[in-house]
């Protein structure tokens, strides 16, 4: 007989393995890092190619933002989901704004990490030289994969096959009905619309408050680039255009 989903003794035993394959993780993530990953938390990853259209920025832009939600009192702790958000990604050896974005979210990592106001809730790990081996430990421990490549531009999504449950492209989203996909942001056919009719950047920051205060975290002084002028070339990109 095959597993009903809806069986609560082989959720249990799911749940048994996803615990197991989150122990041997983090144990990985040690011995390797240096880091102790929090095992018990909500494991959300992010593994794949460093390039902008994956936009391994906009997640380092949410993280900040959740970041000061809890700071602040905007999330509930008591309600919050206590998570770990793992990043795994190499650049091409010449493409300096995405040398720039992992510097970014190194200097998120510090800065989350380092506040014992939030550290019980969120971790920020950034894995070196992300590969196979470190594949075979990240995917089966996952809870969250994050597939938020800009809508048209992934040309087949093959890594969120590897997640299966927890990741999804359009060709999964047609076999397994979009009624148990969770999709946000611009679709293909409004990307297109709007390089047609014309995006202004800066209006949005003006009328998000939110928005603005995390992309402007690239140039405020929230974090440094050590003088390389890498994030405020990644400001003027967003803001300005590539």
């Amino acid at each position: 007989l095959e597993p009903r989903a809806d069986d609560p003794a082989f959720l249990a035993r799911f749940m048994d393995v996803k615990r197991e394959k989150k122990r041997q993780l983090a144990a990985y993530v040690e011995k390797h890092e240096g880091v102790r990953l929090h095992a018990d938390f909500l494991l959300d990853v992010q593994v794949k190619r460093l390039h902008e259209y994956k936009r391994q920025l906009l997640n380092a832009f949410s993280i900040l933002d959740t970041y000061y939600g809890l700071k602040e009192g905007r999330i509930s702790r008591a309600d919050f989901a206590p998570t770990v958000y793992l990043f795994g990604a190499k650049a091409a050896p010449g493409y300096v704004r995405a040398k720039g974005i992992i510097k970014y979210i190194n200097e998120l990592a510090e800065l989350v990490n380092g506040d014992a106001d939030v550290n019980g809730l969120m971790q920020v790990v950034f894995v070196q030289n992300y590969n196979v081996s470190y594949a075979e430990k990240i995917i089966p421990a996952a809870d969250v994969s994050e597939q938020i490549s800009t809508a048209g531009t992934e040309a087949s999504g093959t890594s969120n096959m590897k997640f299966m449950l927890n990741g999804a492209n359009i060709e999964i989203a047609e076999q397994a009905g979009a009624e148990n996909e969770y999709i946000f942001g611009a679709r293909a056919d409004e990307i297109a619309r709007l390089q047609k009719d014309g995006y202004d950047p800066n209006a949005v920051l003006a009328a998000e408050p939110r928005a603005k205060r995390v992309v402007e975290s690239l140039v405020d002084g929230t974090f440094s680039d050590g003088g390389t002028g890498m994030f405020r070339e990644l400001y003027a990109s967003l803001t300005e255009g590539a």
